[in-house]
């Protein structure tokens, strides 16, 4: 039997893709959660097999939430179902090892499917959107440039950068200038939605 846990914010997706669930015998859904910071505490109490997990979630996105409950909860694998499959959801997903990543158009049949592997532990990614990101272009930022922008989305000034990161402010204006050069972006601003776009933050 493969215990899920399903979390999604509509109400009627989750109820109809509990009764396709369960019309399988191999399938137990023992929680539903609308809100993304109720994924990993619930999971931690009734420790799923397998998260069917959505991106765009009040509270903590789908993929934050997912990545937090693969570190302290790895026995719980996780699939992205997203009605976003972007390229660089997909690449979040993967950086925050999901199991698998999938869109809201797959058929009942292939879902089932999916989370039968995800909990064996096989990989299963959309191939539309696989290929998708095969064309992207490669990151061209370092993994530090990576930190001081992923800090610079979320509102932190340089100097709170510089705290975070034990470097001197001076650094931290250094990176943001080398990051705005490398992406042609025109401001800090601009370049956090290339970034973004990107799925490199």
């Amino acid at each position: 039997m493969i215990r899920v846990l399903l979390a999604d914010d509509m109400k009627l997706f989750r109820a109809a893709l509990k009764n396709l669930l369960e019309k399988h015998d191999d399938f137990e859904v023992v929680a539903e959660v609308y809100c993304g910071d109720q994924i990993v505490p619930i999971a931690l109490e009734l420790r799923p097999d397998v998260a069917v997990i959505d991106i765009e979630m009040p509270g903590q996105d789908g993929l934050a939430a997912a990545a937090a409950l693969r570190v302290q909860l790895p026995s719980c694998r996780t699939l992205i179902l997203t009605a976003f499959g972007s390229p660089a959801n997909l690449r979040r997903a993967l950086s925050s090892q999901a199991g698998g990543f999938l869109s809201k158009d797959v058929s009942p049949e292939a879902l089932a499917e999916a989370i039968r592997q995800v909990a064996a532990g096989i990989r299963v990614v959309d191939p539309k959107v696989a290929a998708a990101a095969l064309t992207l272009p490669p990151n061209p930022l370092t993994p530090r440039e990576v930190e001081v922008l992923r800090l610079a989305a979320g509102g932190a000034e340089a100097k709170q950068i510089a705290v975070d990161l034990f470097l001197s402010t001076a650094t931290v204006r250094n990176y943001l200038s080398s990051i705005a050069a490398k992406l042609n972006a025109r401001t800090q601003v601009d370049a956090v939605r290339i970034a973004t776009d990107a799925g490199w933050i």
